[in-house]
């Protein structure tokens, strides 16, 4: 996908042309790689926490030992806090708090949402790959659930969330709201500076609230179920392009049921008109 050696194309300059942040480059060619028995751990954690997303570490445990595998809660809170699923509560946690970093209130309860770009909502989720895995971050409108940008990276850093804001906006323009947990990536200065610049009014989740960003939760559902369990991917590249075929697909063919019969982007558009410019 890269090539350290092109004579005239800088590696800034190649991870600029297929969206993928520098610091997830690097990462990717220095990052230490998880044996192949933690990897199918890590398989069957992610499986299982999907279907129920209340499990904590020592039920996890249990859940791995039923199938055959000899594995202790230290193990398995390791893997689990690796993927981003270390919480006891409900609430995926893809990141921890920085308590150095400020926490803003919960603006969308009892808050009617009857728009596009009204609000907007964020989350990271862990993607198995063949000897490997990625994380996924994503930025939906609440009204419409249209998946308006997307990123991947092979750490939980905040540059690929960044990378994704600042597509989403150069191709929609700026929300009223923008709501995210209390994951360190999403109160960093460096994010919500991003936010600020354009006067969107900064939005997170109750401290183990999981039913506070509701919708990206049931999108990752759809992804899993629908595209990465059936797909196996077995690299970045292959990802990236099934992925970008899952939101095309999910946004202008898949309806949903608060829907009727429509898609995210008809509801989009019928709501907010917009020419969608390039990223």
């Amino acid at each position: 996908m890269i090539a350290p050696k092109h004579p005239q194309i800088s590696i800034q300059r190649q991870c600029e042309l297929i969206h993928l942040p520098r610091s997830s480059y690097y990462n990717q060619t220095n990052g230490v790689e998880e044996t192949k028995e933690n990897l199918l751990f890590m398989e069957l954690i992610d499986k299982e926490y999907t279907r129920y997303p209340f499990l904590g570490s020592r039920k996890m445990r249990n859940y791995l030992r039923r199938q055959g595998h000899k594995i202790n809660r230290k193990r398995v809170q390791r893997l689990m806090q690796k993927m981003g699923i270390m919480s006891v509560s409900p609430k995926p946690n893809t990141s921890l708090r920085n308590k150095a970093h400020t926490i803003y209130p919960y603006l969308l309860r009892h808050l009617t949402i009857d728009r596009a770009n009204q609000a907007w909502c964020t989350d990271i989720t862990y993607i198995k790959l063949q000897g490997g895995f990625v994380y996924l971050v994503a930025i939906m409108d609440w009204y419409s659930r249209k998946v308006l940008s997307w990123e991947l990276s092979n750490t939980m850093e905040s540059d690929f969330c960044i990378s994704a804001l600042e597509r989403a906006i150069r191709r929609y323009g700026s929300p009223e709201i923008f709501n995210t947990d209390q994951g360190s990536q999403f109160t960093s200065r460096a994010f919500t500076d991003v936010l600020k610049q354009h006067e969107i009014k900064i939005s997170m989740d109750g401290k183990g609230r999981w039913m506070d960003n509701i919708f990206i939760e049931r999108l990752w559902r759809s992804v899993k179920y629908e595209d990465i369990y059936i797909k196996e991917y077995k690299s970045v590249e292959e990802l990236r392009l099934g992925l970008g075929q899952y939101f095309q697909y999910y946004n202008y063919e898949r309806t949903h049921q608060s829907h009727g019969s429509s898609t995210p982007t008809e509801i989009y558009n019928a709501s907010q008109p917009l020419l969608e410019t390039a990223a």
